[in-house]
């Protein structure tokens, strides 16, 4: 299936190229930028245990009310209207419950260009398209512990000769676009992180020198999808593992 929400840095194009390096058995499956879970939601089941982790915490609500209280979800989306007007006082809204909180953040991502929660798109998604999905969203994420965690201390907690890590974090050079900071030093720190590790990772980047320099040893996979802001243009990526 796919995500029910879309996210800076998605990884729909990419998600088979992903998978399809993923080793044959793995014990627990952690997501440790979560984001949309485009990667995620391609299988019924990628594990016995799946961890779903994001350093947003507006997302991080989104997807516990999603599992927990799908049926409230849905019933404040069917209040919320398409429109400028609403879309500046959801954005400005505070002192709001959980599931408004969640409700509220959906229909930013919905109705915003490029999905940043910022500015009003000239042609918004269908907002209750998107939530008739939610009962089967809800079912997949029954069997997925939803995190907040720093991505180190989600590592440490998590990690078994048994564990598949995927990491999609801040691409280098763009982390200007995401809400929850990230800095070179992070980049450095989330490699040091993977060096000491029992499991395995993947992990996808942007081709620039910076990333190449700081995984040299390990296994490189060079990969192109079409550039979402640029059609007709070539977008070249990494997959990298620590494994063959």
């Amino acid at each position: 299936m796919n995500s029910f929400i879309s996210w800076i840095g998605g990884k729909k194009l990419l998600r088979d190229e992903i998978i399809a390096r993923f080793p044959e058995q793995y014990g627990r499956y952690i997501e440790v930028f979560g984001g949309a879970a485009w990667v995620l939601f391609r299988k019924d089941r990628h594990a016995p245990m799946e961890i779903y982790n994001d350093a947003n915490s507006d997302l991080v609500n989104l997807f516990r009310v999603a599992k927990f209280h799908a049926d409230e979800l849905a019933r404040q989306l069917d209040l919320m209207l398409m429109s400028r007007e609403m879309f500046c006082e959801t954005r400005d809204s505070v002192g709001v419950t959980d599931i408004q909180r969640a409700a509220r953040f959906w229909y930013l991502l919905q109705s915003s260009f490029g999905s940043d929660g910022r500015s009003f798109a000239c042609r918004p998604k269908d907002l209750q398209r998107a939530a008739a999905r939610l009962p089967d969203v809800q079912k997949r994420l029954s069997r997925v512990l939803i995190e907040h965690k720093d991505f180190a201390a989600l590592i440490r907690q998590y990690d078994r000769p048994d564990a598949l890590f995927y990491c999609d974090p801040p691409y280098y050079g763009t982390e200007d676009y995401y809400t929850a900071e990230f800095t070179v030093a992070d980049h450095v720190r989330l490699r040091d992180c993977l060096a000491g590790i029992k499991g395995k990772f993947v992990l996808s980047y942007n081709d620039c020198p910076e990333v190449r320099d700081l995984y040299q040893g390990y296994q490189i996979d060079t990969v192109e999808r079409q550039h979402n802001l640029k059609p007709g243009e070539r977008y070249r990526e990494l997959i990298i593992r620590n494994f063959e």
